[in-house]
């Protein structure tokens, strides 16, 4: 039930409604600015009088000056986040914000963010800031401020990718990158060719890690307003990417593009030189790059190339990509996962950065803004001429002799007609190919998870061309004429997507259906007449009949989504007069017993009656009506539905029919009143708490009486009388236990209409029955928890609810009867449903006489609805839009007699109810009576308090204030820094605190709060006995007392859902500017509650309210502790200081001794975020917090303990590593912006001694937290080292003491310590946890000792001595030498000067694509001299790593845990990082005494053991990296011996993936020289090895140990691959599947590698360049595959040989040719699955007719397989454009001369395959060859190659021109004709039958090409040619059939319309096809 009147109800209608005249302020009055007009018009809209501009602009100049004081202390948090949330709630305020001041605030909070080591929440609300600030561009734009984009990128690329020992990291990549999104519109243009210098030479195709970071970069950063010198590059590197997500982002951004350049001034070059460049980052350059390709002197024309922005080949690569973006699948083994597949090698790190947008919308606004008028228009689809006239008689004729295929072909290859396009537009002429060829998909019964995309593609498609229209409207559009949308473009688009959205709309799936119905409103209002009509052919006889559910409901959906096409009447005039049709046959949709058509019917009703009147406006005129010749119209041919006969009326003739139609409302109105009232009647009977049935009864309920609400708000004044009536006969003659609340409802709608009328109907009825019903015993039985009613209750729960739906405004006539029913109910009602009902009457009440809401929602303002003209012709109105300025709203302003009324009530009825509840407090004996008596005056108190939420304005006296500031949540901050407001107007009733009401309510209120604390006091000494109603009563009415205030009743966020909610349905286009009246008014109410919410924000703690928070508290750790936990966390938000006051209480809970009920609601309210999180977030609560969580173990029972292990993880999830680094980062520019704001701000002497105190104060409060944090360790130490601790609290102590490691101070050695014995302990778990803490200990004194400044720090970006930079030369040499360097030589001191012979160079992505200026890269160590000098402030905490670690006892111990048996299969990272954090910092100094004890492990054989070796010698090895050369050499001479023992033959089986895993760790990033001995030993293994030996077990070993050496080598493994590939062909036909495994794998792998773009120079300047010059068929991207070549040249001479000498049956698999073709299927298929598939088309060209062979084998299953399987993967890869036709070339060989009909068979889908998911590749050329191939096809011996034929050549066809079409169907028919069948006996017979079942088999594929129209031509086809040739012998009958079939299912659900093609005979004829008798018209 609602207390408050809903806006959509609160309709009084007032004779003459009292219009409040708002005073305006003078400086918003005659202000002549944009955004002051917008501020005027909400001032005008609500009606009290707001603040001043210039009293707002003080207050923001005062949160701006907090705002600057915050950054200059230094005080981010708390002070900095506190003042921003200030500057939110003044947005909503809708003052003006100066632009100068958003510019430097902007700045300000850009540069915060991007100081290093800012904490990631301060970061990421200056980041929201700075969003908020620039969302609009028409507030700011590049000239107004620019922004530096190299801060942004250096954070984010030292932060993106972790290092294997870092386990912690941040959101800060996300937050970074959200950052540059934002901010990526104020880069200057400039700096495009520093950012292309700086991300392409990372840019690496063999790393997947490398492609789709350097593509982030690329296209974060870049700026898009001139992408001319870089959208080509960018194009060629998609083109060769095989990547799911790479084509999700780029698609993204080619959107942003195509969206932006319809303007073609953005990209104009002289702009560059126009924008300030002034904000280059210290090292940014600005190069010159020759531009003369593209900065030509002519005067700017935009970017505009063959296909919007785009160029032919680039535009056919995104159509592509679009139509694999729908992911249908074709029962094809899924060709569409290659991208998806190739993406699983990327690593996590590239997921922490913002996902892109969905690909749908992107690629919807990518082809919408790709839109224009460039090519030649087609004639209008579905015209009723074909698109192309046909060739004359003589050359379409053939008359050459020979096949049927032949006499089928001839004419198809012949034509070259000029290309024409759809409404004169490629874009929209590849759009309805793309919807043509997934027309089929649409429909329900193919529907599945693709159809919701499909959908939602098609409803992106209409709102994006929807809003471009409507943009090109505006006067100020900057697209030129000749680039605009055009009528005819719009109409072809609608025409093109009807279809298949009408199939949709009978969808299942709910997602698709709304994605439809978004779709339908969209064209509905873009062309009316196209959609409107089709819908209501299929809504009528659907709703007629109401036989099907899930179509009826589907028909009410999609009348939904065109209701502004009915109802508004410049959309769509003729639409109107339908109304009453559709609304009559709606009625039974009221059904309670089929609740979603219910919900989908009032949703309809709901939407349509805000948009009219309902009223009979034929009784006012007489006959005037009959005057309009309604015959004047004319019957014009509608293009949209061919031969649909429409009869065009002139708008006097629809006003005519229309006004005839308003004569049935009456009966409608009645009809469905009396269908509401049945619903009633036949709900379930209420429940204990009030509501009939379940969820769903009351969602219907809701409903319904939602959408009666609104149709009663707008019923004229006859029909209102109507239904009041109505609506009384049944209140007043039926009592229904089962609808007492929905008889409340019901009655709400009719008072909100007309309150007056209501009333004086209901409530002397109401009152005399209330009276009667109370003296006879009604409520008199005492109850105080939900029950089921008693019958002898009813009648007076059913006057109570009819009385409490009809209290709204004008009860000041009825105050006295009011008062004594009032008084009555209180004394009388005892049982719980009565007194709170009564409560609940009284609530409403008040609130309806002191709130202050709207009182009206009609469709038109009140003068209008009540103007004469207007009700005479209210139907011209219908459909009325307003433009805010236009709107009058009525409001409720509460006068002096109602709130002289309130207090009145509350003197007589609410003061005797306190009286009486004191007494009872003083009563000592509680019984039952006691409690019913507290129960039912509190409920009475309660419910009068919670109605006056906005009676009188509280102010907060100095004294209480200066308390809140001392004892506030935020600690340690001086009292200015917490934010604070100042009370502004938001309509309250009493304002002034010496007004005698004020003083009175507020007293009043002041005795509630007190009885409220008295009460809790008393009721916890009672304890639980007859206390458990009573409390919750009284918690609600603490709840009441403290949070019943401002906005509680009006809240602001349901307000704005509901805003929102109705801006969505109402919205017909984006950017919309006109709106019904009553979005308006929802408009001005949230508006209100914005205010009010402001004054909700802080609301007065005295000592009463901090009395009764202590209560809450307490009761939240009682027996039934959720209601007041639930309500101490909704306080939290409402009372600063609540948590800090609660913490003591909740912990001293915890204690020994506490009851165990006690300590777990203590433990569950600290679970509480607000608690939990809050104490672990604030430094200085840390060491109580876990102190008091660390001391639970003293209750031992289970469930205590659970509750203190979920508290322990909530809260250590938000325990994060403290680090105040941020005080010692100096950042230049943050300090510049912080000038800038100050510069035009005022500041006197008392702001800088605040500015002097926050700093003082932050840097005491910084000394603070770093002693807590010091004295929480030690504590936390001392639990840890405790052997009585609990082993569960001893994990959680060293998780603590893990995160308190710092990177700003020092470890201690005690702490160290600790983590030293714990990773020895024997709990696996603990010793998890000291492993990563001795990672992260020791990992940062390396950071400590190395990195230069704090920033380094913060960044973690130490700087390793041994690190340099190389010059280097951008040439394709460099790249070559130093590839074989890592095999050729070792690095050498040759010469003191730096070159590519003497350093070591760990990760190489330079040089693939371009080289930057240096190359990053590692010197060699000092033979003697250790590389490391570890920071002095670590030394006691590096002693006591020796003392621990250089002891034999700690390496046997620990190897011993490392030997321990477990799951793991391979080494554990965490075991090898441990040990090589030890040896790095250590050197080599535990060595000798690990040595021995790795020598024992090395030699035995056991599993685990050799893993704990491997994990050992791995940490050592990885360790001794940088140490001095002599120890690093020591170290592999002793391992070398051990290398080829452990990892040679004696390998065993199960420590080969220990052994692999082993190399991989070591060669992760790795110069191979560092390992020279281990790659010696695999590569000579690896050359030596005999793999056709007795077992593959041996080769195997060898074979996995060079994989995981190659595969993590990656692009360094090069200088191996031809001496790799030369000794692996050798083994193409090994004996041994394992090994070919390995072969194929190796075959893609060096493909792989080997690939490298082709630019005449490796510098991004030449590629860049190159990429814009060079014509589309040179591969600058390199992508041909070309290494295997002469392999692939050779593999296909010696299949021939090798296919001749197959052994037969089962002993083929051992044959040469079945080794190698599954060897070559294997490695194409991980071709195609990589990033580099494209390259695979070249080899398997050649290959393709020999893949074609392995599928026929019958002998090989597994070679069929992975034949199949490869050749339809192949189809999901885009290949380059020139490879279409040899592809296609190749399938036609395979088609046409193989000898095996069943390699035909495999040949033929495989090319619909190719055809469907490269469609936009495929030339029209090209589609007549495939067709000319296929027909020749028909006449192929094997029938089930014929009707694949059919099937292929249906999916084609339905996709070619109609020429093509019209021309194969005159063959079929005249060859059809031609053929006469023989006797069976004679030898010309079969050849007959063939050549006639071709014949028919083409036909049948015409018909099947047009699913769901009906062409001209079809009619003739089915009912003469199909019908004559029913009978014909098999094969021929049973296509006709399947034919037959296919055409009834697909044709039934438009059958309606579908008839009209055909005459009277041919229908006759159709059901004699269909079902062998013409005995009736046919239905399908």
């Amino acid at each position: 039930m609602t207390i408050i009147p809903d806006v959509s109800r609160l309709v009084l209608d007032d004779p003459g409604p009292e219009m409040h005249q708002t005073q305006i302020p003078d400086d918003i009055d005659h202000a002549t600015d944009r955004y002051m007009q917008k501020l005027k018009l909400y001032a005008k809209s609500i009606p009290y009088a707001i603040e001043s501009n210039a009293r707002m602009q003080d207050m923001l100049d005062l949160i701006l000056r907090r705002i600057t004081q915050c950054v200059e202390a230094k005080d981010f948090e708390p002070g900095l986040v506190q003042w921003d949330s200030m500057i939110t709630y003044w947005n909503m305020l809708k003052y003006p914000f100066p632009k100068e001041k958003r510019i430097r605030l902007a700045k300000l909070y850009f540069h915060i963010a991007t100081t290093p080591g800012m904490p990631t929440q301060v970061m990421a609300v200056c980041a929201d800031g700075l969003s908020n600030l620039t969302r609009s561009k028409k507030k700011l734009n590049i000239d107004d401020m620019r922004l530096p984009w190299k801060p942004i990128y250096d954070i984010l690329r030292k932060d993106l990718f972790l290092t294997r020992r870092q386990f912690e990291y941040s959101q800060l990549s996300w937050c970074m990158g959200y950052l540059a999104d934002i901010s990526r519109r104020f880069f200057h243009p400039a700096a495009i060719e520093e950012m292309l210098g700086t991300f392409l030479p990372e840019f690496n195709g063999t790393n997947l890690d490398s492609v789709l970071s350097s593509q982030y970069f690329l296209l974060t950063f870049l700026p898009l307003t001139h992408p001319q010198s870089y959208l080509p590059m960018l194009c060629r590197l998609w083109g060769s990417i095989n990547s799911y997500m790479y084509d999700e982002r780029m698609l993204q951004f080619l959107s942003r593009l195509a969206e932006m350049h319809v303007d073609p001034t953005i990209s104009d070059p002289a702009r560059i030189y126009d924008i300030i460049d002034d904000e280059k980052s210290e090292d940014e350059g600005r190069p010159k790059w020759m531009q003369d390709d593209y900065h030509a002197g002519q005067t700017w024309s935009g970017l505009y190339k063959e296909v919007g922005i785009f160029t032919e080949h680039e535009w056919h690569l995104i159509m592509c990509k679009c139509l694999a973006s729908m992911a249908i699948p074709l029962k094809d083994a899924g060709s569409l996962t290659t991208g998806p597949t190739a993406d699983s090698s990327s690593s996590f790190e590239i997921g922490r950065l913002p996902k892109a947008n969905w690909r749908i919308p992107s690629l919807a606004k990518l082809i919408v803004y790709s839109m224009a008028p460039d090519g030649a228009p087609a004639p209008p689809s579905t015209a009723s001429t074909p698109w192309y006239t046909p060739m004359t008689s003589g050359v379409s004729t053939p008359q050459a002799s020979g096949s049927v295929g032949d006499y089928l072909t001839v004419p198809l290859h012949k034509w070259e007609p000029p290309k024409l396009y759809l409404g004169g537009s490629k874009a929209l002429d590849s759009l309805a190919r793309l919807i043509a060829s997934t027309e089929h998909f649409f429909h329900p019964t193919n529907s599945g998870s693709w159809t919701s995309d499909l959908t939602a593609f098609v409803k992106y498609i209409v709102y994006e061309f929807n809003k471009r229209w409507h943009e090109e409207q505006l006067s100020d559009c900057k697209t030129p004429l000749t680039r605009r949308l055009t009528r005819e473009m719009k109409r072809e688009l609608v025409k093109c997507l009807r279809t298949v959205v009408l199939l949709a709309i009978f969808s299942q799936d709910s997602s698709t259906v709304s994605n439809v119905q978004s779709a339908l409103k969209s064209m509905s209002c873009m062309e009316p007449d196209l959609v409107f009509q089709p819908i209501l052919e299929r809504a009528i006889p659907s709703l007629e009949a109401l036989v099907e559910t899930q179509r009826t409901l589907s028909v009410i959906k999609a009348l939904s989504s065109i209701v502004p096409a009915i109802v508004s009447r410049d959309i769509y005039y003729p639409g109107a007069k339908h109304l009453i049709t559709i609304l009559q046959l709606l009625v039974p949709g009221i059904d309670l017993n089929d609740p979603t058509k219910t919900l989908c019917t009032t949703a309809f009703l709901s939407e349509v009656s805000q948009y009219i009147m309902f009223g009979d406006v034929t009784s006012s005129e007489g006959s005037e009506a009959s005057d309009v010749d309604i015959s004047s119209g004319q019957i014009t041919l509608d293009d949209g539905l061919e031969d649909t006969m429409e009869l065009k009326l002139s708008n006097e003739a629809e006003d005519a029919l229309l006004r005839d139609s308003t004569g049935s409302f009456a009966s409608w109105v009645a009809s469905f009143i009396r269908r509401v009232i049945q619903l009633l009647e036949n709900l379930p009977e209420e429940g204990p708490n009030g509501s009939a049935g379940g969820t769903t009864e009351v969602q219907v309920v809701d409903a319904v009486t939602g959408a009666c609400s609104q149709i009663c708000v707008h019923l004229s004044a006859p029909l209102f009388d109507l239904v009041l009536n109505m609506i009384f006969d049944y209140a007043s003659t039926n009592v229904r236990s089962n609808a007492v609340r929905a008889i409340h409802q019901l009655v709400e709608c009719i008072a909100n209409a007309h309150p007056e009328k209501t009333l004086a109907k209901f409530f002397p009825f109401c009152a005399a029955n209330i009276r009667t019903e109370i003296e006879h015993g009604a409520s008199s039985v005492r109850t105080t928890s939900p029950s089921m009613p008693l019958p002898s209750d009813a009648t007076l729960h059913w006057n109570l609810a009819i009385l409490r739906g009809c209290v709204y405004k004008c009860l000041l006539e009825y105050k006295g009867e009011l008062l004594s029913l009032l008084t009555l109910l209180r004394d009388k009602t005892f049982s719980k449903r009565g007194y709170n009902w009564s409560g609940k009457l009284l609530s409403s009440a008040l609130i309806t006489l002191t709130h202050t809401y709207p009182i009206e929602n009609k469709f038109v303002n009140p003068e209008q609805w009540n103007d004469e003209e207007f009700q005479r012709n209210h139907y011209l109105y219908w459909g009325k839009l307003f433009e805010p300025s236009e709107v009058k709203i009525t409001w409720h302003v509460p006068s002096a007699e109602e709130i002289d009324f309130s207090l009145q009530l509350f003197r007589e009825l609410v003061e005797p109810a306190m009286s009486r509840l004191d007494l009872l407090l003083e009563t000592s004996s509680r019984d039952a009576i006691w409690r019913n008596d507290f129960c039912r005056y509190l409920s009475f108190v309660r419910e009068a308090f919670t109605g006056i939420p906005t009676l009188f304005k509280e102010f907060i006296s100095p004294d209480v204030m200066q308390s809140m500031l001392a004892s506030s949540d935020i600690i340690n901050e001086i009292p200015e820094m917490i934010a604070s407001i100042e009370p502004l107007a938001s309509g309250f009733c009493l304002t002034d605190p010496q007004d005698a009401r004020y003083k009175y309510i507020t007293k009043l209120r002041r005795r509630f709060g007190e009885f409220l604390h008295s009460a809790s006091l008393s009721l916890q000494r009672q304890g639980e006995e007859n206390t458990v109603d009573a409390v919750q009563m009284l918690i609600s009415s603490i709840r009441t007392y403290l949070l019943e205030y401002g906005d509680s009743k009006d809240s602001y966020y349901v307000n704005s859902d509901q805003y929102h909610s109705e801006i969505g349905v109402a919205r017909q286009y984006s950017g919309q500017k006109v709106w019904p009246r009553a979005v308006l008014i929802r408009r001005a109410r949230f508006y209100h509650s914005c205010r009010l919410l402001w004054n909700s924000i802080e609301r007065a703690r005295g000592p009463l309210e901090n009395s009764l928070l202590d209560d809450v508290v307490e009761w939240s750790m009682w027996h039934y502790p959720s209601a007041s936990q639930s309500l101490l966390e909704s306080l939290t938000s409402v009372y600063d200081g609540l948590r800090l006051r609660a913490l003591p209480a909740l912990y001293s809970a915890l204690q020994p001794g506490t009851d165990d009920d006690r300590m777990k609601g203590a433990l569950w309210t600290l679970n509480i975020s607000s608690f939990g999180r809050f104490a672990i977030s604030e430094p200085t609560l840390v060491p109580e917090i876990i102190r008091q969580l660390l001391g639970c173990h003293h209750n031992e029972k289970p469930s205590i303990q659970n509750c203190v292990s979920t508290v322990t993880d909530t809260c250590l999830a938000n325990f994060s590593e403290p680090c105040y680094l941020i005080y010692d980062v100096k950042n230049n520019a943050l300090d510049e912006a912080l000038l800038a704001l100050k510069s035009c701000l005022s500041f006197n002497k008392s702001e800088d001694s605040i500015t002097f105190r926050a700093r003082e104060k932050r840097i005491e409060r910084v000394h603070l937290m770093n002693e807590e944090y010091n004295r929480t360790t030690q504590a936390v130490l001392e639990t840890a080292n405790d052997t009585t601790t609990h082993w569960r609290y001893a994990i959680v102590a060293v998780r603590v003491l893990r995160t308190l490691l710092r990177r700003d101070t020092p470890i201690s050695s005690s702490h160290l310590r600790l983590f030293l014995e714990k990773v020895c302990d024997s709990n696996p778990t603990m010793r998890y946890y000291a492993q990563r803490g001795i990672m992260k200990a020791l990992r940062y004194i390396k950071l400590r000792s190395y990195c230069r400044n704090p920033a380094a720090l913060a960044l973690f970006s130490p700087i390793n001595p041994l690190r340099c930079n190389i010059p280097i030369e951008g040439s394709y040499s460099a790249t070559a030498d130093i590839l074989i360097n890592f095999r050729s030589r070792a690095p050498t001191r040759s010469s003191d000067t730096l070159d590519l012979n003497n350093i070591y160079c760990d990760t190489l992505h330079q040089g693939w694509l371009a080289w930057s200026a240096t190359l990053a890269a590692y010197k060699l160590p000092h033979e003697l001299k250790s590389t490391f000098e570890w920071e002095p402030s670590s030394a006691e905490a590096l002693s006591c790593l020796r003392e621990v670690v250089v002891d034999a006892d700690f390496w046997k111990k620990l190897s011993g845990h490392f030997a321990e048996e477990n799951h793991e299969g391979t080494v554990v990272q965490d075991h090898i990082s441990c040990v090589k954090s030890i040896f790095q910092v250590l050197g080599d100094e535990p060595w000798d005494l690990l040595q021995p004890k790795l020598e024992t492990l090395l030699a035995d054989q056991d599993k685990n053991k050799q893993r704990a070796a491997a994990e050992l010698l791995a940490g050592v090895l990885n360790g001794s990296k940088h140490w001095p050369q002599e120890a690093q050499d020591r170290i592999w001479q002793w391992f070398a011996p051990y290398i080829k023992k452990t990892l040679g033959q004696s390998m065993k089986t199960e420590t080969v993936p220990i052994w692999t895993s082993f190399v991989e760790y070591m060669f992760h990033h790795k110069d191979p020289r560092r390992l020279q001995p281990l790659v010696e030993h695999i590569v000579e293994q690896f050359e030596t090895m005999d793999y056709n030996g007795p077992s593959s077990l041996e080769s195997v070993k060898i074979l996995a140990l060079f994989r995981g050496f190659y595969t993590e080598l990656e692009w360094k493994f090069s200088s191996w691959s031809d001496s790799t590939m030369e000794r692996f062909w050798r083994e193409v036909h090994s004996e041994h599947d394992d090994v070919r495994s390995h072969v194929a794998e190796m075959m893609a792998f060096c493909n792989s590698i080997k690939w490298q773009p082709k630019p005449t120079s490796l510098d991004v300047e030449t590629f860049v360049r190159e990429c814009r010059e060079v014509t589309d068929d040179v591969d600058i991207m390199g992508i041909c595959g070309t290494y295997h070549t002469s392999r692939v040249l050779e593999l296909v001479d010696n299949f021939k040989v090798w296919r001749e000498q197959r052994l037969p049956g089962v002993r083929a698999h051992q044959s040469t040719y079945d080794r190698v073709g599954i060897v070559v299927c294997r490695w194409l298929f991980l071709s195609v699955h990589s990033t580099d598939a494209i390259s695979a088309f070249d080899y398997i060209l050649p290959l393709l007719p020999e893949l074609f062979r392995f599928t026929e084998v019958h002998d090989n299953e597994e070679l069929v397989r992975h034949a199949n399987v490869l050749l339809v993967r192949m189809c999901g890869v885009v290949p380059p454009r020139s490879m279409i036709g040899p592809l296609l070339s190749a399938i036609f060989s395979a088609i046409q001369t193989s000898p095996s009909w069943k390699v035909r068979l495999k040949a033929l889908p495989i090319l619909q395959v190719l055809y469907f998911r490269q469609l936009p590749l495929i030339s029209e050329s090209e589609v007549n060859d495939i067709l000319d191939v296929l027909c020749q096809c028909l006449d192929d011996e094997v029938v089930e190659v014929r009707e694949m034929v059919g099937t292929t050549l249906s999916g084609i066809l339905r996709l070619s021109p109609r020429r093509s079409v019209v021309t194969l169907k005159d063959r079929f028919v005249k060859l059809a004709g031609k053929v006469q069948l023989p006797d069976r006996v004679s030898p010309a017979y079969n050849a007959a039958v063939r050549q006639r079942h071709a014949a028919i088999i083409g036909i049948c594929a015409l018909i099947d090409s047009f699913p769901y129209t009906i062409e001209k031509w079809m009619p003739g086809l089915l009912t003469t040619v199909m019908l004559e040739h029913t009978h014909d012998p098999i094969p021929i009958s049973t296509t006709i059939h399947r034919c037959a079939s296919n055409f009834r299912k697909t044709h039934q659900d438009t059958w309606h319309e579908d008839s009209r093609r055909f005459t009277d005979d041919q229908l006759a004829a159709l059901s004699t096809l269909l079902t062998g008798s013409s005995y009736c018209k046919c239905k399908l």
